[in-house]
């Protein structure tokens, strides 16, 4: 009877000191990533309306009055945009799908990219958008690199996100009930509560809904991160399951380092890294961007799609769409002399890897099924920015005056080794959070010890 009754007090003790060891790696996130994922969630929710948003704030760039008249060619609005902007070099243009839509040109002015607007039934250039001042450049910038640009900034968005991860997974460990549960302060809040109880509520019970959503959400984002992305990105080429092989329809596949991303805009994920073939027939007259419309067109091209100026004599035109409609994705470069369409890839000849990608990116850009899409990654950064926000209130309250109030670390050793190394583990999916991890134990051991007052604030 004394042997049973020991076992069930180091069970407990273990599952006691997994409770603390979680709840502390669970605290510590919290703290530091927080105001990231706030940054994080608020820059997002505000980019998911990015058609609504711009469309109000430049609809006088955006939309015409007029729409009975013939329409303008191509060549020729880019004229009109050469006679006002002379110094201008024109990079590209695009082609909307509504008939009262200005056409919008990619220009190059002192360095600067700037946008210019053409009413493509009167000719008129209604003005011009500096790229860097658009509200939306700026909110991505701020979701992708926190204003601040380069790549610790990058870097730093990617390790927030992936912690966001280890959140979700503890906070679920944290708030699984353990023993007969009310509903109350498990899938519903104590409303009526106050204090701390009611901000633990406030925080665990919509983290809980939120999770899977929040988890997908974090997921889609990641293959446009540096270290994430890259390695997706190798693990899609090495297994054929990103862009096809057989995308080259004319000549042998390129050896440029180039790819398509360096040279185009609006192009599908599965597609970015395909090698940019070379224009080599240049016995003939180069070709307009009349030309390159009436490629797209003849090809089925879905509108919008935008074409991109050849880059030097060997460059190419480059078609591309990715827009609301997945499946009409298109990538094609065209030779710019003869015309020849070198390279044209679909939604349906990527593989099951970049296939899921690019649904998940427009699941998390809000463009899979329109409002209701953005209205679900409205409700989950919303979700997120409550979360956060209780979590601090709720640490707040129960912060001593001189300490940071961590969960208790006298646990057994074991269990704390078990949790590490669990978290390692994640590690080596998540390179950044393995290195972030690794950093903090070498501190632990080597600086924080020896600091008896951080040591003790830390709990």
């Amino acid at each position: 009877m004394e042997n049973t009754t020991n076992q069930d007090k180091s069970k407990n003790q273990s599952r006691n000191g997994l409770y603390q060891t979680m709840w502390r790696w669970h605290f510590y996130a919290g703290i530091i990533f927080a105001p990231f994922l706030i940054i994080l969630a608020f820059s997002g929710a505000v980019y998911l309306f990015k058609p609504q948003i711009e469309s109000y704030l430049y609809q006088d760039l955006y939309y015409v009055d007029e729409t009975n008249a013939a329409t303008l060619s191509v060549n020729g609005q880019a004229e009109k945009v050469r006679s006002q902007y002379p110094d201008a070099v024109i990079t590209g243009v695009s082609v909307y799908d509504e008939e009262d839509r200005t056409f919008k040109f990619s220009t190059m002015q002192d360095g600067q990219e700037v946008n210019v607007f053409v009413d493509p039934y009167s000719g008129k250039v209604l003005g011009d958008l500096p790229v860097e001042k658009e509200l939306m450049t700026v909110f991505m910038k701020l979701h992708s690199e926190l204003l601040v640009g380069g790549t610790v900034a990058n870097r730093l968005v990617e390790l927030a996100a992936c912690w966001a991860i280890i959140l979700i997974l503890t906070g679920l460990y944290i708030w699984w009930p353990r023993n007969r549960a009310s509903i109350w302060g498990t899938v519903l809040p104590r409303l009526r509560s106050k204090g701390r109880v009611f901000w633990r509520d406030m925080h665990a019970v919509p983290a809980f809904w939120l999770s899977i959503g929040l988890l997908v959400l974090i997921l889609t984002g990641l293959p446009w991160s540096g270290v994430m992305g890259e390695q997706i990105n190798r693990i899609a080429t090495a297994t054929n399951t990103g862009y096809p092989a057989f995308s080259f329809a004319f000549g042998p596949k390129p050896e440029s380092v180039t790819v398509t991303k360096d040279v185009a805009e609006d192009v599908p994920w599965a597609a970015e890294n395909i090698p940019v073939p070379a224009s080599v027939d240049n016995q003939y007259v180069p070709l307009t961007l009349n030309d390159a419309a009436g490629i797209a067109e003849m090809k089925n091209v879905q509108k919008p799609y935008s074409i991109s100026m050849p880059q030097g004599e060997t460059g190419v035109f480059t078609i591309a769409a990715s827009h609301s409609k997945p499946f009409d994705n298109a990538t094609l470069h065209v030779d710019q002399y003869s015309g020849a369409v070198l390279t044209d890839v679909r939604y349906e000849d990527y593989g099951f890897l970049g296939k899921a990608i690019t649904l998940g990116i427009a699941l998390h850009e809000g463009k899979l099924f329109g409002l209701a899409n953005q209205l679900l990654g409205l409700l989950l950064c919303i979700g997120l920015i409550g979360m956060m926000v209780s979590s601090l209130i709720m640490w707040r309250k129960r912060k001593p005056e001189k300490g940071l109030g961590a969960p208790g670390s006298n646990v057994d050793i074991k269990v704390k080794r078990a949790v590490t190394i669990i978290m390692l583990l994640l590690g080596l999916v998540m390179p950044l959070v393995g290195i972030s991890i690794i950093v903090v134990l070498l501190l632990d051991k080597l600086v924080f010890v020896r600091i008896k007052r951080l040591k003790a604030w830390l709990g």
